[in-house]
């Protein structure tokens, strides 16, 4: 089992991220217009697949902001932004803040992705929410990079995702 922590105070996650050089776990998650979507959705491009407790929160909002400034432009990638929130309210966010270049997806119909990503928090104020964490995907579906955010409150390394995709900020 994996912790990070929120605020200094730890938190224990089911299970474990999945290891780069391993394929990434399909999912189901659910989108903007209420549709299921899967890994295979998105085939033959690189993913980005930022997992967040909240949209609602700065620190994730800031987080989309900028994998959607720094990746907006690549035709060969898709930023998956995950997350607990209804997708509504994701669709709001997104629309709102006019971020077009990011697919946000709701884990609000099952919690697999969460335990199959080994990111579902199991304790303490946000049970049930994600844990922060970044991994890139390639296009056959391997992991190539991951990243789970040690303190809930931090940004992701925003240097290492592009590094991992072959640019630099």
């Amino acid at each position: 089992m994996a912790q990070v922590t929120l605020q200094g105070k730890t938190v224990n996650l089911v299970g474990r991220v999945p290891a780069v050089g391993r394929k990434a776990p399909d999912f189901r998650l659910v989108d903007g217009a209420l549709k299921n979507r899967s890994l295979s959705d998105y085939a033959g491009k690189k993913k980005v697949i930022s997992v967040v407790p909240s949209l609602d929160t700065e620190v994730c909002a800031v987080s989309t902001r900028k994998f959607h400034e720094k990746l907006g432009e690549r035709d060969d990638v898709v930023v998956l932004v995950v997350s607990v929130d209804t997708p509504f309210a994701q669709k709001r966010f997104c629309t709102t803040e006019n971020l077009d270049h990011v697919v946000p997806l709701s884990m609000i119909r099952n919690q697999f992705f969460g335990k199959d990503y080994g990111l579902l928090i199991m304790d303490g104020p946000l049970a049930g929410f994600l844990a922060r964490a970044v991994l890139v995907v390639d296009e056959e579906d391997n992991i190539i990079y991951q990243e789970l955010v040690g303190e809930i409150a931090h940004e992701p390394d925003y240097e290492a995702v592009l590094k991992a995709l072959g640019s630099s900020c």
